[in-house]
């Protein structure tokens, strides 16, 4: 009994696990959904225990996931009523860890695999330092998106994986979550190493930086933590905001920056904000942040998400996805880039799992989640307001029965906008525009259908009345 009540607590950790990985990315999840180990189950207290190796990963899970943890335990099965995380009674010592490796100190460059390994970047997360999630192979510059929004950075970013020396160093990559920064940090490793086959690349995230940093506190190892993290040639910092109020760690990451640089090695990080907007962290190292490039990566533009879908859409030819769904995938997922991604692969995997065809019907159906999440409620009043600013007319003229060409097409113009962005019937956005009836409307929207296909100058009005609106 004892043995199948332990399988049924493995699938049903299976299931939650990967669900868990499909909603935090992979990131997340190999950082700290991954190292999770299932522990035993008291039928009397409905009590799960769930294991991680170090109290910084316990703590940081605690805070971060118990709830989500909790919630899905009792969906997969109602006996459970508390989940507790703890340290695993049974965790090694620091000090019995094995740091010996390659260069003395526990440690094999990026491109050196271990036995039994083919030789690939698989070998960052093995050692006793590195990053546990390694370098993603998928995510290269080949398969990095470009648009206006993002060119600054992926330019910068090739420039610091160039094998002549880059003109600045480091380089900072801010950007809102899912918009590309972490994907560009491991373009930039598997660029660099391409060409620098022998280099060493240090990968990781700063709650790693600190976990590590902690550990070899106290277990009186900073003299092997500090020479093995300057021996990198590339170091690759991710989430750095996460660092904000750790002093020792701050100050030992601002001397590793002043050694790597100082011997011409390349450093790059990354964060959900400028330097200059992370509090809790000394002026120091603040100046060593944005002394090199600071590269903004702004929220993805409705032609680079549909850029970005059709790219995806080539890992699934020849299966067929109409061009008015992904328009309106680019146009509702607007957040960010990772969701449209995974919003796009759900679809196509619930329409080929069940035989039907990918349609706007299925994706209205099927991702409602997501949707919902994304969708910015955009008033009528909005949509007037913005568009009289555009054409600079009175708001008042959106009501009144003139007739003047420079009246009526920024009036036919919003009626159009109200049909694409809001919910709301025909009648009801002839209400909103002088109680006009619901056939002036609908000739309104076919009529500025028609002008954008044929005019560039009404096409180039509307895409920027819906930048504005969707911003």
């Amino acid at each position: 009994m004892e043995d199948q009540e332990a399988i049924d607590l493995a699938a049903d950790w299976a299931d939650i696990s990967q669900g868990l990985r499909k909603d935090l990315g992979h990131q997340l999840y190999s950082q700290w959904i991954r190292p999770i180990q299932l522990g035993s189950f008291c039928k009397e207290t409905g009590t799960l225990h769930l294991f991680l190796p170090t109290e910084f990963s316990a703590n940081w899970v605690q805070d971060r996931f118990a709830d989500r943890l909790s919630l899905a335990w009792k969906i997969a099965r109602s006996e459970v009523r508390n989940v507790k995380i703890a340290v695993h009674p049974g965790r090694r010592k620091i000090a019995d860890l094995e740091f010996r490796g390659d260069d003395g100190f526990g440690h094999r460059a990026a491109n050196d695999a271990l036995p039994g390994r083919s030789r690939g970047m698989e070998s960052l997360g093995e050692d006793g330092f590195t990053s546990s999630i390694g370098l993603d192979p998928s995510l290269t510059f080949a398969a990095f998106v470009t648009g206006s929004t993002n060119v600054l950075a992926k330019n910068a970013a090739e420039r610091m994986a160039n094998s002549e020396k880059p003109q600045f160093s480091p380089l900072y990559l801010k950007a809102a979550t899912g918009q590309g920064k972490t994907h560009l940090l491991h373009a930039i490793g598997h660029a660099y190493l391409q060409a620098h086959p022998r280099a060493r690349i240090f990968y990781c995230s700063a709650e790693r930086f600190m976990v590590e940093f902690v550990q070899a506190l106290k277990s009186n190892e900073m003299i092997e933590f500090k020479a093995r993290l300057r021996g990198f040639d590339l170091l690759l910092v991710d989430d750095i905001q996460f660092i904000i109020g750790k002093a020792s760690a701050q100050e030992e990451l601002l001397y590793t920056i002043d050694a790597l640089l100082a011997e011409g090695k390349r450093l790059v990080f990354a964060a959900d904000r400028a330097p200059q907007a992370l509090d809790g962290v000394e002026p120091r190292l603040l100046s060593r942040l944005s002394m090199g490039l600071v590269a903004d990566i702004q929220p993805a533009d409705i032609e680079l998400r549909r850029a970005i879908l059709h790219s995806k859409l080539t890992r699934f030819a020849p299966l067929d996805v109409p061009e008015d769904v992904i328009e309106f995938l680019a146009r509702t997922i607007n957040r960010n880039v990772r969701e449209l991604v995974g919003g796009l692969n759900k679809l196509i995997a619930y329409a080929q799992l069940t035989g039907q065809e990918v349609s706007l019907q299925l994706a209205e159906e099927q991702l409602t989640d997501i949707l919902s999440a994304n969708r910015r409620r955009i008033t009528i009043d909005e949509i007037q307001r913005t568009v009289c600013q555009f054409y600079r007319i009175d708001r008042a003229e959106m009501s009144s029965k003139r007739r003047a060409r420079a009246v009526v097409r920024p009036r036919q113009v919003a009626m159009y906008l109200a049909k694409v962005l809001t919910p709301r019937s025909y009648p009801e956005i002839g209400r909103k525009f002088g109680g006009r009836d619901h056939s002036t409307v609908i000739h309104a929207v076919r009529l500025i259908e028609d002008l954008r296909q044929r005019d560039a100058d009404m096409d180039g009005d509307v895409r920027s009345l819906l930048r504005q609106l969707e911003s």
